[in-house]
């Protein structure tokens, strides 16, 4: 076996850390056989003493002849601090619009070029080198002023109108009713396009694709081909909204979201609707979709025909198919043009009402509207795993190590990207993917941002423990991400919570990208402390703060202590029940003494005291607490408006838990639909607290029915814009 001493060097040269410290502060050394796995998920050949030495050789010597990094990301007006010119070596820089300039160095001259992709070169003789430059904005605009908004998976909100679990009619409706209780945003979770066929995993976060949204959030009725259909056509498209209804009653019976049932239903009626033929204005509109979306569109409808046709694991379908570049993808394309074609014109459709209910929104008087969420990866098996398989690393996947929240760890299952590969591509993968997710949005929350500085990556078959952090050039990739969000208009938000390095949140503010605070881990002395909660005036500015996220308890069962009591009917406690019951209770009775000393908590007036009610006098008081803190915006979890106990995920579970199937509900389980939502007091209430937090003055009206009601017109995102209004 090679010396530790010359694969820890190995391993360093290459990005991926020997070691790690805890979020409680103790120092872990990554094991030879982690470094070993991880370098051959690089491409490095490290198993024996000679490859360890040789590509030691190799990386050397390519890191001391390159005349230029694989590609430069910089900051307007900001000079590189360590990228210094080769010597004796002429360059110049081809800017995006097709011009040349020649520079002196690779300092000031470089960051005053212009915003944009440009390309630099350098030649030495007979050696030439030409790689991506790109100069991305000094820093992002963030919110005119202070905003709230509600945090909402979609699929869990259903309207008499909808087939069996929320649809995107259904989100341009709640964006118009959240909007007239004075919210600014809505955050969602990912609507990126699924696996298709056996929906063995309904999670949004290990999507096919994150380039494109999933067919299955149509509102088919609303696509105006629909009402061109036959007669024949349109019994069949009844008989299958019919069906779908039964899905629907189901859910509010009690039930659980069976997104394969109305996946099924919706194809089924797409396929109908694709018959009809687009008039000429409609065939316009498509075409130049289908050319703005280039080749990673194609690539994507390809890889859906040929996956109804050879399932959907790429890595058992006929070698020639392995790859976009394989010998029999021409043949391929040539025999499912027309499923092709049918696959991109579902990404039309969902990208048109996406536009609608960003509509709505700002409609609605929304300063931000659609706050998208960007998945950390793709499901190894997906579209996009085998269009950019290039970049992603094989045999490993992404997680977190063991921490205080999860003591032994987490694997998601996602392939991480490749550092090397993705920086000699000029990073236009992870662009385009951005591009797919900031389309018809505010704004653009980040799933675990911390994975661009550095992501935990797992051996295949190792526990989530035995992993190792491998680096990324975070200036590189935060600078693409300024870029195309500058492009897109949209803010930018990082999920920074968890194990995060010194100096990631730093960075982060610097750049105008907000962070995520979520109270439970708002504590004087951090997470390794605990000493008491986090006074409102010690919060940071610069975040999206929130009582509870999808992964997490619902704020009326965290203080009831409901989450210690599923979480012991599951076994997923890792103490005695005692010991979860009394540190539950103590938690809460700390937060309750803040509330007290703040002055937010006061008298329950109407003498109630139990966490079941909704919305709660306690929970109000959290509220304002919030309220009282300096974030730039606060996130509302919608579910807790109602009272609903149950969280939509529960990490560490797969069967044991319906995660990403429930509605919302209100204390007894009972669904809450979109139509009860527009009477019921809880989100009103919350909308009062909030309310002067906004300069806006036309949604002032918080207290009555009308703006309280859901919009109900037509189709609810073809109507003209006066018609969307409440």
């Amino acid at each position: 076996m090679p010396s530790t001493r010359e694969l820890q060097e190995l391993a360093r040269l290459h990005g991926v850390a020997t070691h790690y410290t805890t979020d409680l502060g103790r120092r872990i050394e990554a094991s030879p056989e982690t470094l070993r796995a991880v370098l051959g998920a690089l491409g490095v050949d490290a198993g024996t003493p000679g490859g360890v030495r040789a590509a030691l050789a190799e990386r050397r010597q390519r890191l001391a002849t390159r005349l230029l990094p694989p590609s430069v990301v910089l900051r307007a007006g900001r000079p590189p601090a360590h990228l210094a010119a080769p010597s004796g070596a002429e360059l110049w820089v081809e800017t995006e619009d097709g011009r040349s300039h020649r520079v002196g160095s690779l300092g000031k001259e470089l960051a005053d070029f212009p915003v944009g992709r440009h390309t630099l070169h350098a030649a030495r003789g007979t050696h030439a080198e030409n790689v991506p430059l790109l100069i991305a904005p000094e820093r992002l605009a963030g919110p005119a002023h202070r905003s709230w908004g509600f945090l909402v998976q979609l699929y869990s909100v259903l309207s008499g109108r909808s087939w069996g679990m929320g649809d995107l009619g259904d989100l341009a409706d709640l964006a118009g009713w959240a909007g007239g209780l004075g919210a600014d945003f809505l955050q969602l979770n990912p609507l990126h396009a699924y696996v298709p066929g056996p929906l063995t995993d309904p999670s949004p976060y290990r999507p096919s694709s994150r380039r494109h949204p999933d067919p299955m959030n149509l509102r088919v009725e609303a696509i105006p081909e629909f009402a061109a259909l036959t007669p024949a056509d349109r019994d069949t498209a009844a008989r299958l909204a019919a069906e779908a209804r039964g899905l629907r009653d189901g859910v509010l019976a009690g039930g659980l979201i069976d997104r394969r049932a109305v996946r099924e239903l919706k194809l089924r009626a797409l396929e109908l609707v694709h018959r009809v033929p687009l008039n000429p204005a409609r065939r316009a509109d498509y075409q130049r979709y289908v050319d703005a979306e280039g080749p990673g569109l194609a690539d994507y409808a390809l890889w859906c025909a040929l996956a109804e046709v050879h399932g959907s694991h790429w890595r058992s379908w006929p070698a020639a198919l392995r790859s976009p570049e394989g010998s029999g993808i021409a043949a391929a394309r040539a025999e499912r043009a027309d499923r092709i074609e049918f696959h991109r014109r579902l990404a039309w459709l969902s990208d048109e009402q996406l536009a609608g209910a960003q509509r709505a929104a700002t409609d609605a008087g929304m300063a931000i509207g659609l706050m998208h969420d960007l998945a950390v990866g793709v499901d190894p098996e997906g579209a996009d795993a085998w269009s950019f398989q290039r970049f992603l690393a094989e045999d490993v996947t992404v997680g977190c190590p063991p921490d205080d929240f999860n003591p032994h760890g987490q694997d998601w299952g996602l392939p991480p990207w490749r550092p090397d590969t993705l920086a000699e591509a000029g990073y236009a993968p992870f662009a385009e993917v951005l591009r797919g997710t900031l389309r018809r949005s505010g704004a653009l929350r980040l799933d675990h941002i911390a994975g661009l500085f550095r992501l935990w990556w797992v051996p295949a078959g190792a526990p989530p423990g035995e992993g190792a952090y491998v680096r990324y050039d975070h200036e590189a990739l935060l600078g693409v991400l300024a870029l195309e969000a500058h492009r897109a208009g949209s803010m930018v938000i990082g999920e920074d919570l968890g194990t995060v390095e010194p100096g990631v949140r730093e960075e982060l503010a610097d750049r105008g990208i907000l962070g995520t605070s979520v109270l439970r881990f708002e504590y004087l002395g951090g997470s390794e402390q605990r000493s008491g909660p986090l006074p409102p005036e010690g919060w940071r500015g610069d975040c999206l703060a929130t009582l509870t996220t999808h992964d997490l308890p619902s704020t009326a069962a965290w203080w009831d202590g409901a989450h210690v009591r599923l979480h012991d009917r599951l076994g997923l406690l890792a103490e005695p029940l005692g010991d979860a019951v009394t540190s539950a209770a103590a938690e809460v009775a700390g937060w309750k003494a803040e509330l007290s000393r703040v002055g937010v908590l006061g008298p329950d007036p109407e003498g109630r005291g139990e966490p079941l009610a909704a919305p709660t006098h306690d929970t109000l008081a959290l509220h304002r607490f919030l309220a009282r803190t300096p974030a730039k915006l606060l996130g509302v979890w919608l579910p807790d408006t109602v009272g609903d106990l149950r969280p939509q995920n529960l990490p560490g579970t797969a069967d044991e838990y319906p995660n990403w199937q429930l509605p919302v509900a209100d204390p007894a389980g009972r669904t809450v639909t979109l139509e009860d939502l527009g009477t019921h007091p809880g989100p009103r209430a919350v909308a009062e607290v909030y309310r002067e937090l906004s300069s806006r003055s036309s949604v002032r009206k918080v207290l009555q029915e009308d703006s309280a009601r859901p919009c109900h017109h037509g189709s609810g995102l073809l109507d003209s814009p006066s018609d969307r209004r409440s």
